[in-house]
């Protein structure tokens, strides 16, 4: 439970890291520049997207009952909403493209209306709207359209404090960094323990008040170690970033069907399920990368993983 809400740095760590990085171009290129980010990745989305909804969770099912007695109530469900499906995609970790690309269509915009006074405005109501309708939403009782989490509520903010970051040469000394990260985190803690008292579980929160505190201060605090990434290692680790975070479910989701198999103790099947997660995640996109269909593709879009 702790754990689960210790994460949640990271995906608004991703979101300030690539306004940070897109800013210049952004800037200079706005609908461009947004439609050159938006076209690979839209492609990469509905590809796995399509992949996930013809994927089966439970292969028993479709051993015993077929397969489409296995697919059936998922296609249901996604279909019970379908505005939210759009925004989220064949599966629920594949909410962060159109988040991110939501995001970067408002900032592109404004930049091209020369308003980028108006950022940081939008972004906060944004913000606010997205977390009376989200995790504050029993005590603002406030509806949405769809889940909060995706669509630009949430992206919109973040993006732009990388934004601004960056436009304005923003840098913070480590234990100024280090001071606002454990404030946010403390922050995003206490929020979600008080939250608790209006029936919402401690480990449902992706967004809260001091989350973007909390990643803003790691972004500040990473950026005092600007060449900690140049290792010719780290770099090959990160150019396949987005390939494992695609696939990493579909890789999950067999393992979890096929270790059990093994009839092995819960402990050692927890920590197999998590070493040979990531090790298969990343070994399926290195051969996913050297497949005739798909080599040239990714080569020429490493650069969105590198956000250059």
């Amino acid at each position: 439970m702790i754990l689960n809400q210790f994460c949640r740095f990271a995906v608004p760590l991703f979101f300030i890291m690539a306004g940070y990085f897109i800013m210049p171009k952004l800037q200079k290129a706005p609908w461009k520049t947004f439609r050159q980010y938006a076209s690979p990745l839209m492609k990469l989305w509905l590809v796995w997207s399509a992949l996930y909804l013809l994927f089966p969770f439970n292969f028993g099912t479709v051993i015993e009952q077929g397969y489409l007695s296995e697919r059936m109530p998922y296609w249901s469900y996604l279909a019970s909403s379908p505005l939210n499906t759009l925004f989220e995609g064949g599966l629920v970790h594949l909410w962060y493209i159109p988040s991110l690309l939501c995001g970067l269509a408002v900032m592109a915009q404004l930049c091209y209306m020369k308003q980028q006074k108006w950022l940081l405005p939008i972004g906060l109501t944004f913000y606010a709207y997205g977390l009376s309708a989200g995790s504050y939403e029993p005590i603002f009782m406030t509806e949405a359209p769809i889940f909060t989490r995706n669509g630009p509520f949430f992206s919109t903010l973040l993006l732009t404090v990388g934004y601004t970051f960056r436009h304005h040469n923003i840098h913070a000394s480590r234990p100024v960094a280090i001071m606002l990260a454990v404030v946010g985190m403390m922050m995003h803690f206490a929020e979600a323990f008080f939250l608790t008292r209006y029936d919402m579980r401690f480990v449902e929160h992706d967004y809260l008040i001091g989350t973007p505190f909390w990643a803003a201060g790691i972004f500040l605090f990473l950026a005092g170690y600007a060449s900690l990434g140049a290792s010719s290692k780290i770099t090959w680790l990160s150019q396949r970033t987005l390939g494992v975070y695609l696939c990493h479910l579909m890789v999950l989701i067999t393992l979890m069907n096929l270790l059990p198999l093994l009839g092995l103790n819960i402990y050692i099947k927890d920590i197999l399920l998590i070493l040979l997660g990531i090790s298969a995640s990343y070994g399926f996109v290195v051969l996913i990368e050297r497949s005739p269909l798909t080599h040239g593709y990714y080569d020429n879009h490493k650069a969105l993983i590198r956000h250059e």
